[in-house]
Order: structure tokens, then sequence, then C-alpha cells
């Protein structure tokens, strides 16, 4: 019986390598395939996977998934090494699984790949702001920050006493 896929698209792309990549396994639940089905497909079409598209995980980085929780055991595994799929590596799916539903998935993919993209993007023009921000507002502080250093090198004249004196 395979678990259901409750996650969101989203939740399911990792960065590996330096690339944004779902693994495998859970690539066949929400094409409701088996894993091994999957990997066969990838197998017998290895020429429409380059590295770029798919590749297979190392041991350590198995290792460091399970203890991040993203794979909830190696059991899970079935003794394979991961796969995982780049976003070209999806679009390329779609071409070796040919159901429905294979498409509609990978056009929901598709449409999570670029949502991550556009709040990337977003999330660096806000960054830019912000720094315009701190460097017009650390030009204007520095006239502040002068005016009062230029206070405090001042010299005081003492100033007489205001009062009656005995």
């Amino acid at each position: 019986m395979k678990p259901k896929m409750d996650k969101n698209i989203s939740d399911l792309i990792l960065r590996i390598r330096g690339k944004k990549v779902i693994i495998d396994f859970q690539l066949a639940l929400l094409y409701d395939v088996e894993t091994r089905a999957l990997k066969q497909q990838v197998k017998r079409n290895r020429d429409r996977f380059p590295e770029d598209f798919m590749f297979e995980l190392n041991n350590v980085e198995v290792d460091y998934l399970v203890s991040q929780y993203v794979i909830p055991n190696k059991k899970v595994l079935g003794g394979a090494k991961p796969m995982v799929f780049t976003e070209q590596g999806v679009a390329m799916l779609s071409s070796v699984l040919r159901s429905k539903k294979a498409i509609a998935v990978n056009i929901a993919i598709m449409r999570a790949f670029v949502k991550m993209r556009e709040l990337l993007e977003s999330n660096k023009e806000l960054a830019l702001k912000i720094q315009e921000l701190e460097q017009k507002y650390d030009q204007q502080f520095q006239g502040v920050f002068k005016a009062i250093k230029s206070l405090l090198n001042t010299k005081q004249t003492p100033r007489r006493e205001i009062g009656f004196n005995k």
C-alpha cells in the first residue's frame, strides 16, 4: 500500500549539489506509479537524462537527508540509491511517463518551480531595497553623528554659579 502524498509540491523541492531537485520516490507518489517503475523508465531512456537533468545521490547525501527527516529512513529507498530530478529532468519524465496523470503532475511541478523562481527574484528585489534604505539612512545619520561628535568635542567654558554667595 502506497503512502498518500500530502505535501505541497513546492515543499518537495530540495537544493542538492547547488541544484533544485525532487527525489524519485516523491515523484513516484505524485505520478501514482511505483518508484521501481519510474526508475526503470529512466534507465530505459538514459540518453534523455544527462547529469544536469537527473543524478543519483551518494551515501553522504542520503545520510544527510535521513538526518534532516526528508527521508524517514533508508528502508524507504529499498536498498537503491535515490535519483533526483531537476526541473528539466521532471519535464523529460513527461516524455517517458505518458499517462494523463503524469502530464497533469508535470504541469503542477513546472508551476511550482516557476513560483519558486519568482519568490527568489522578489526576495532579491526586497533585499536590494533594504540595502538602499540602509545606505540612505546611514548617510543621513552620519550628519547627525558628526553634529553630536562636534558637540562632544567642543570645550565648555565653566559657567558662573547662579544664586547668592556667602
